[in-house]
């Protein structure tokens, strides 16, 4: 309930932010200058950054989104106006604006908010009559209407900002830091602290935000903002595990570590609410400090500490040990997730003893990174390229149909397709069917309003304010029948003030809807019609299969020696990095669209994330030896096996069998543990560990659900 009524007074403060910026336009260009181009514009463009746009952020964050989208609309006017000389250069520009604006998503958050409000402007432009004469005062309402809609959305009832991304990471590593504390002080298992670190996990998955406050950008700062969130995600979780079991007593080894972890997530979390860049004070690296040392310096010291004797005298326990990888890999985790804020507020790491396949992107250029999003998405298997060609497509062929039949108000057609198009047919469909309805219960409504109310022009004027209020109030609410339906009798009541109409102003209106909805859904049908939920078995496939040949090559760089830590991504990390975007953009969709059979159900889709997130973490942290010389052949073998079980199982859960996959890697048996050397056995333990937490996410993804796993097999990086 609290909800509903929050959405309903948000919706309202946006409806009164158009409505007033629109009224300060349009009414004096038409009533005292006369100039009824100008006042279309004015009209328009609060409606296409208000309305059609789902600018991300409140108050002056959306002000500035829109100042710094007018230009980019001015430039789509010019270039509509141009190509407004005939047909054909009005749909070949219809093309290539429609598809350059929508793949344009894949750029980050405000350009995907901005691009729909972005398409009308040149749609306007594009139609007849061809009159260039008349760009200055096209270009002087758009100025107009974005800059009275700027300062609506600044400071008329200004929305209250939501927390952003980065200080949804703070308050997690808050309770990071006491869940860690807390497992140094604990006596025994917190079942409830540990569903509370679940929860706080989940809370930071990106389908859990709205779409304008993902970190999904191409640059360098959201790339770090969402490393920083993944990587706080699994040190949540991996504490999660620590607090569910019994604690081993007397572990000062992993205690230490326990407690740098802490420091490390609250010093993180200060940095990141502050918005600027924490400076260490011992070598100027612009790290954050976990207590008097770095926290990669902790974690080199129980490096050497883990694998010795508990008190001098006895090997340490196979159990101690399993629980101390998991120690580490949360100590990973909390390095990556300072390393990667630090990146996000601006710094540049050196990187000193970190994989620098893991922040391959801490180097490179804004230009460098937005062209590698972009080619990495020139691909028909990416969700963002198909919703693009297929908005184009409707576009233009939109663009030429009511250019080619000369519809009376042609861009209504357009404007039809952009906003009823779905990622698939049936939600296509559904939306066609609904705005018909609505349309055409418009229609009725507004022929009858200009029946009787004829020419008096001072009637639909006074008329416009309330009826936009309402409009843009009820209309986001309701579904497209409602918004369609009241949207029509705003654009009567406009254009009745423009220029005389008749009742076939409504009929021309209906008649445009229909067409738009006819070719949006004809191109629903053509062009990928189920969308991402055919799409998404695709796109996890292949990071499967990406993510097998890296179990195999980071468990053998342990046992066998990796060599020289690479410089960049190597050819196998690319193409998994590439893989799991994909698969990333495709799940993100996969969320947003209806159910309409039981496909998919069987599958843990977000487990399948995982699987290849954790395959990346452990192929950038588990090479980190120069071989193993003493280790025996036995040992070597079991290493071998268990990953190649992991690997053939990885593969064959990309087919997505209907029974799901069994991986299920023997433990390292006790009777050749014994024979390993000491100092060997610890980094042995993380690779058990780390293949065994790849098996249970395999299960699950797969659709063959494991039984709750115990540590060891659960705890991996």
């Amino acid at each position: 309930m609290a909800e509903g009524l929050s959405a309903v007074a948000r919706t309202g403060r946006h409806a009164a932010h158009v409505t007033a910026a629109t009224a300060a336009g349009f009414y004096p260009a038409l009533y005292l200058l006369d100039r009824p181009v100008a006042g279309v514009y004015a009209l328009f463009t609060p409606i296409a950054f208000g309305i059609l746009s789902p600018l991300p952020g409140a108050g002056r964050e959306r002000a500035a989104t829109v100042l710094r989208a007018v230009p980019a609309a001015a430039v789509l006017v010019v270039l509509g106006t141009v190509l407004a000389v005939g047909t054909w250069p009005a749909v070949a520009g219809m093309l290539a604006v429609g598809f350059a604006l929508a793949f344009g998503a894949v750029c980050g958050p405000r350009i995907a908010g901005a691009a729909p409000g972005l398409q009308l402007f040149y749609i306007l432009a594009c139609f007849p009559p061809y009159e260039p004469g008349t760009l200055p005062q096209r270009l002087a309402g758009l100025a107009v209407g974005g800059a009275l809609l700027a300062l609506a959305e600044a400071f008329l009832f200004p929305d209250a900002p939501e927390p952003s991304y980065r200080e949804r990471i703070a308050d997690a590593l808050d309770a990071a830091a006491r869940a860690a504390s807390g497992v140094v002080c604990g006596e025994g298992p917190d079942p409830e602290e540990a569903g509370r670190l679940g929860a706080a996990g989940r809370e930071l998955r990106l389908s859990r935000l709205p779409a304008g406050a993902r970190p999904t950008g191409a640059g360098r700062t959201d790339r770090a903002l969402a490393q920083a969130g993944a990587a706080t995600r699994r040190l949540l979780d991996q504490l999660a595990l620590l607090t569910a079991h019994v604690p081993a007593p007397g572990d000062t080894v992993s205690a230490d570590l326990l407690r740098g972890i802490a420091a490390s997530c609250t010093e993180t979390a200060a940095a990141l609410r502050r918005g600027r860049r924490e400076r260490g004070r011992d070598r100027g690296r612009g790290r954050v400090l976990a207590g008097p040392q770095l926290l990669e310096e902790m974690v080199a010291d129980f490096l050497k500490a883990r694998g010795g004797a508990s008190d001098g005298r006895e090997p340490v326990p196979r159990a101690v040990l399993v629980r101390r990888s998991t120690v580490l890999t949360a100590a990973v985790s909390a390095v990556t997730v300072r390393t990667a804020a630090s990146l996000a507020l601006g710094g540049r790491e050196r990187l000193h003893g970190l994989p620098r396949e893991q922040f391959w992107y801490a180097a490179e250029g804004t230009a460098r990174l937005v062209a590698v999003r972009i080619r990495g998405n020139l691909t028909r298997r990416s969700v963002v390229f198909q919703n693009a060609l297929r908005t184009a497509l409707g576009l233009a062929l939109a663009r030429l149909v009511a250019g080619s039949l000369d519809l009376t108000h042609g861009f209504w057609v357009l404007l039809a397709v952009l906003t009823l198009g779905r990622t698939t047919a049936g939600a296509t469909w559904s939306a066609v069917r609904a705005a018909a309805a609505g349309t055409l219960a418009g229609a009725c409504a507004a022929g009858l309003l200009i029946v009787g109310a004829g020419g008096a022009s001072g009637v639909y004027a006074a008329l416009l304010v309330p009826m936009m209020l309402v409009a843009f109030t009820l209309g986001p609410l309701g579904g497209p029948a409602r918004g369609q339906g009241l949207f029509t009798l705003v654009v009567a009541t406009a254009f009745a003030q423009i220029a005389p109409v008749t009742w076939r102003l409504a009929e021309a209106r209906l008649v445009d809807v229909l067409t738009g909805s006819a070719i949006g859904l004809l191109c629903g049908l053509l062009a990928w019609p189920a969308g991402a939920r055919a799409e998404i078995r695709y796109a996890m496939s292949g990071l499967l299969r990406a993510a097998a040949p890296l179990v195999r090559a980071a468990s053998a760089a342990v046992t066998d020696g990796g060599g020289a830590p690479p410089d960049g991504p190597s050819p196998g990390v690319r193409l998994a990095l590439h893989r799991l975007r994909i698969a990333e953009a495709a799940y993100a969709q996969y969320r947003t669209e209806p159910a309409t059979d039981g496909s998919g159900a069987a599958h843990d889709w977000l487990a399948v994330l995982d699987h290849g997130s954790r395959t990346l973490v452990g192929a950038y942290w588990l090479p980190r030896t120069d071989g193993m010389p003493g280790l025996p052949p036995d040992a070597r073998r079991w290493a071998r096996k268990a990953a190649e079980e992991v690997a053939t199982a990885t593969v064959r859960a990309a087919g997505f069998p209907p029974d799901g996959v069994r991986a299920r890697p023997a433990p390292l048996p006790p009777e050749v543990a014994a024979r390993v050397p000491v100092p060997l056995l610890a980094p042995l333990t993380d690779v058990e560990v780390w293949l065994h937490a790849l098996a249970h996410d395999l299960e699950a993804g797969s659709g063959a659900r494991p039984e709750e796993a115990p540590l060891p097999e659960r705890a991996g990086p």
